[in-house]
């Protein structure tokens, strides 16, 4: 009987663009809260600058996903197109070209020179593209899915400081917002290292102290370039 292992390479497209999306989500709208209140302005213009920070993010990564990751799926699509052309023109040459990455490999070259024509009988741009290119169907740049994670992803991830900025009104607003992002933070570092089978703590860290740093900057222009209260 044959062991299916169950790999964690099929979650990096969607992985990758989600938890992008929501630390984005916390830290730049946690930070903007935290910058505008310590600039002393009132909580309805605090809310206010969370809810557009929330649907500017969303928007902006969104699009930002879609075309990077676009250019991505375009770059793929020119590289097997040119593979395509060179199967037509060269099929001899491109079946050697096979062979010796197989040889490079280990491969004996009788036995690669076997593979190769067995794999470019079934599916020679295929074989080519996995062998030659690295380009599978686990690694396909998919835009659109990239763009929607992330865009509800940062959305999910902006609301949350934004609920704690409605929850906690008055002076405690800002060591409120300030406390759950970085909680909420080293929570998503935390799952985002276990679901891509990383050490738990260093993810967590990782994101808090970049966190930290962030709202700790925002707080300090805030606090210079804000009314006086």
């Amino acid at each position: 009987m044959i062991a299916h292992e169950h790999h964690r390479t099929g979650r990096i497209g969607w992985l990758r663009a989600a938890v992008l999306g929501a630390n984005d989500g916390i830290l730049s709208t946690s930070s903007l809260l935290i910058g505008v209140a310590a600039a002393h302005v009132s909580e309805h213009n605090i809310v206010v600058a969370g809810v557009a920070g929330l649907m500017a993010g969303a928007t902006s990564m969104a699009a930002g996903e879609y075309v990077s990751v676009h250019s991505q799926a375009d770059t793929e699509q020119a590289e097997l197109a040119l593979e395509r052309r060179e199967l037509a023109s060269n099929y001899q040459g491109e079946h050697d070209e096979l062979t010796a990455i197989y040889e490079a490999r280990g491969v004996e070259t009788s036995l690669a020179r076997q593979v190769t024509a067995q794999l470019m009988a079934r599916d020679a741009l295929g074989a080519h593209a996995r062998d030659e290119l690295g380009l599978t169907e686990t690694s396909r740049s998919r835009p659109v899915q990239a763009a929607l994670s992330s865009a509800a992803s940062f959305a999910v991830g902006a609301a949350l400081p934004l609920c704690v900025a409605l929850l906690w009104p008055g002076a405690a607003l800002l060591s409120a917002v300030a406390g759950t992002s970085l909680l909420f933070l080293a929570l998503l570092g935390g799952l985002a290292a276990r679901a891509g089978g990383a050490p738990i703590a260093t993810g967590a860290l990782r994101v808090t102290v970049w966190g930290t740093v962030a709202m700790a900057l925002t707080a300090l222009i805030g606090s210079l370039f804000g009314a006086t209260p």
